[in-house]
């Protein structure tokens, strides 16, 4: 009876490990996730259309990546926090969220303040001033839509 008993103790105690190291496993992939190095385009670095990096076709291809430049037009009128920008943003998935801003903040256009808040670098503010430009002449190219 004790050799049974001693069996089914190692088979409980085998399966309480196999339990234990997928946990491991899966805490561990969790934290690569999160120190995944940010992969994004800049100037003097070969970037989509560019093998040189131009500064230019650096610029483009990060705000040509999906909702890059929405995250920084909600952005422009001061610091938010990541829910409300998510809302803002009609409830993009937070994983993408995430994502984006961390691209944006390895750009340098985006940071995030001692309440968590994200906001605009200074740098970041220049390029929403742009923006604002390009959303004027948006207005104008409707307006000769809807007239034309």
């Amino acid at each position: 009876m004790s050799a049974r008993k001693d069996v089914s103790a190692r088979k409980a105690m085998s399966a309480r490990k196999a339990v234990s190291a997928r946990k491991d496993v899966t805490a561990r992939k969790k934290t690569a996730r999160k120190r995944k190095a940010v992969d994004v385009p800049l100037p003097g670095k070969a970037v989509r259309g560019s093998e040189g990096g131009r500064p230019i076709m650096a610029a483009l291809d990060l705000l040509g990546r999906r909702w890059n430049l929405r995250v920084l037009w909600e952005l422009r009128e001061g610091p938010v926090g990541f829910r409300e920008l998510r809302t803002r943003c009609e409830d993009m998935s937070p994983d993408t969220l995430s994502t984006r801003l961390r691209e944006l903040e390895a750009c340098g256009l985006v940071a995030q303040g001692e309440d968590r808040a994200w906001a605009l670098t200074e740098i970041g503010r220049r390029l929403g001033d742009a923006m604002r430009s390009l959303d004027k002449w948006a207005n104008e190219w409707a307006t000769s839509i809807d007239d034309g």
